[in-house]
């Protein structure tokens, strides 16, 4: 079941706040932007954000998104199938995108997420990744666009070792032979396809580095220990934990993730990749379950995980970021991890109240 989160008057709310933080909105007036992946966690609020800003502020920002499931863009973005700022493409990155109108900046965050999905579609998580950042480059060049944006991870420093923090320079050891590292390998193979078009088709392109994103766009059939702990929590239910929890995360609100985008998109060097966290969004995975449990008055359950779970899960046991590249560029955070944890629980719990 698909949730309409813009009859939800807790999530508006949200897209509001951030509306009317202090990035300048105003340099995205009149432009065309291509997102891919818009059905996502990331997507869907990066098309809801802009929407907003041309329903109130008449940013007249047109944007063009691209999913491989049609059904799912119309119910999730019902509301715009007649608006004019809104275009969407139903189809899969992994085939070459034939898009003939005029396009400023090209955003690519289409790719599988789940641990699942790695364990059990390897090959799609690899194509999309590296099919489809090619063939978004190669739009990029033919559309002449002012910025292409690849939407990356922290998987790709794979396992540093004596760091504190991570910066955008340090790298660590990734065993490739693993079905984990599908997706891992083929982001770093994605990012060295960006580098390799900005140098030889002087395609300007900047690269963001995600650290664990959760918020109200989530899907809750993912994988993913975040949103599984989240969904828990809107149920109002024990906590599943399938480790001791001491691993050391970065985690992303999506919103802040969104800020980012637009912050590289509009200000980021050419070949430079940013990461994305904040200190304020540290914590280790049992800290991230604690917030929840203690919100809700629940309990925190070890479990093993079984098999096709063990293949698609993480082994790294520390991945705090480092971003002051991106804060010298004028972005922040605005609010801490438990707030927003709680914020995501509430908007959720609340879904049918407009």
């Amino acid at each position: 079941m698909i949730v309409n989160l813009l009859k939800n008057n807790y999530y508006v709310k949200n897209i509001e706040e951030i509306a009317n933080q202090s990035f300048n909105y105003s340099v995205l007036k009149n432009k065309t932007i291509m997102i891919t992946g818009i059905t996502g966690l990331v997507g869907r609020y990066f098309v809801d954000l802009i929407m907003y800003k041309n329903l109130h502020d008449n940013l007249n920002c047109t944007i063009i998104g691209v999913s491989r499931n049609e059904i799912k863009i119309k119910q999730i973005f019902n509301e715009y199938l007649n608006n004019k700022n809104f275009e969407y493409i139903a189809q899969d990155v992994i085939a070459p995108i034939n898009y003939n109108k005029t396009l400023d900046y090209i955003i690519h965050a289409a790719s599988n997420t789940s641990p699942i999905q790695y364990a059990t579609e390897p090959i799609e998580t690899l194509l999309t990744n590296i099919e489809g950042t090619k063939n978004l480059l190669q739009l990029s060049k033919n559309a002449k666009v002012k910025k292409f944006i690849f939407v990356s991870t922290f998987e790709v420093y794979g396992n540093v070792e004596n760091k504190n923090e991570i910066s955008e320079n340090d790298f660590g050891t990734l065993n490739c032979t693993t079905l984990r590292s599908c997706y891992a390998e083929s982001k770093r193979a994605s990012e060295s396809l960006c580098e390799a078009f900005s140098e030889e088709e002087n395609v300007n392109i900047s690269i963001v580095r995600l650290a664990r994103v959760f918020g109200p766009t989530m899907n809750f059939n993912s994988a993913l220990a975040t949103a599984q702990f989240i969904k828990n929590g809107i149920e109002e239910k024990n906590i599943i934990l399938k480790s001791n929890g001491l691993q050391q995360y970065s985690y992303n609100y999506v919103a802040d993730v969104i800020t980012a985008i637009l912050t590289v998109m509009v200000y980021g060097k050419d070949k430079e990749a940013y990461n994305v966290a904040d200190t304020s969004f540290n914590l280790t995975l049992k800290g991230f379950t604690e917030v929840i449990a203690e919100y809700t008055k629940k309990d925190i359950i070890f479990e093993l995980p079984n098999e096709i779970e063990k293949k698609g899960y993480s082994n790294t046991v520390m991945t705090v970021l480092n971003s002051d590249k991106l804060k010298k560029l004028g972005w922040k955070t605005y609010k801490d991890i438990r707030t927003r944890i709680i914020e995501t629980i509430e908007i959720l719990k609340n879904e049918g109240n407009s």
